[in-house]
């Protein structure tokens, strides 16, 4: 009988200084997972996880494999304690490698470099100051495309993350975004706000990152995944390993479709998650994308334990 419930990992704003400390002091197999990590990138990872400075663990190049490799550690953590497989896997944006990595899909010491390289390719594709994003808060989904359309003006601005009903995260050139935060306002939004980041993930200025990034796709050796992986382009399941390379390269600038991801999981009975990774931010949008559903955390021993209990 297979498993009825889900893994999904965390992206990008899911680290912190001093992540699965806790976990790291019981478990042996973090650390060993931090140290292949750190030989893979040539520096030290748990180092720079647990101590900082914190401005360089959230450099994009640094944080994308920080959060792989903490969600991998976990991942390896509760299969070596005995944890089911799930029935399906899913990543937020970054997250969707780790879920390539525990479906089989992508060996871990090589996603590790190939994140860090995603990370290089986005912070190159767009000059500093010129790109950003914002979060517009309580209003329609369709109110925001419409105010991403008319604040355009010859620029990029668009809807990136559809995280939750109510909660869309918008990106593109600087000016388009302040244009587009007022007419969110305008017409409505609870709030929006713009984000601490240095890169516009996911709209159409990463399409040269994703145009140099192919190369770094092509290069590894990509399995069929032994976990079905619903990917964020589509909010699918890929069946070959060919539409699984296009739909991760599409992904730098195509939008997350977070909430069709959790109403699909919810449509195939998983009632119960697992957010595999630092943090608790899937856990938050995912109640809000079906009422009812659970999801647990890992990345404390308590949340460990209780995550086993409930799906032993």
């Amino acid at each position: 009988m297979s498993a009825s419930f889900a893994f999904v990992f965390p992206g990008q704003g899911s680290q912190s200084l001093g992540m699965l400390t806790a976990m790291e002091t019981r478990h042996p197999l973090v650390r060993a997972t931090f140290a292949e990590a750190s030989e893979a990138l040539g520096y030290d990872m748990w180092m720079l996880v647990q101590q900082g400075p914190e401005d360089r663990l959230n450099q994009t190049d640094k944080t994308q494999p920080a959060i792989l490799c903490a969600s991998i550690a976990l991942w390896r953590l509760w299969q070596a304690e005995g944890g089911h497989r799930p029935a399906y896997v899913a990543g937020h944006s970054l997250g969707e490698y780790s879920a390539l990595v525990a479906a089989g899909s992508l060996e871990f010491a090589q996603a590790i470099k190939l994140v860090e390289r995603r990370g290089q390719l986005m912070q190159d594709a767009v000059s500093a100051g010129a790109g950003a994003m914002a979060a517009i808060l309580g209003l329609e989904d369709q109110d925001v495309l419409t105010a991403c359309s008319e604040a355009a003006q010859g620029e990029v601005v668009s809807a990136v993350n559809f995280n939750a009903p109510g909660q869309v995260v918008i990106a593109g050139n600087a000016a388009a975004v302040d244009r587009a935060i007022t007419l969110c306002k305008a017409r409505g939004a609870k709030r929006a706000v713009a984000l601490p980041v240095s890169v516009p993930s996911h709209c159409e200025l990463m399409r040269p990152a994703a145009e140099r990034f192919a190369e770094s796709i092509e290069s590894l050796n990509w399995q069929v995944p032994a976990i079905p992986v619903i990917q964020n382009v589509n909010a699918s399941i890929s069946s070959t390993v060919d539409e699984l390379k296009q739909s991760v390269l599409a992904q730098l600038y195509s939008p997350v479709r977070w909430v069709e991801t959790i109403q699909l999981l919810a449509d195939k009975g998983m009632s119960q998650l697992v957010e595999c990774g630092p943090g608790k931010v899937l856990a938050g949008l995912n109640k809000r994308c079906v009422k009812g559903i659970e999801t647990h955390g890992l990345d404390t021993p308590d949340a460990f334990a209780a995550a086993q209990a409930v799906l032993a």
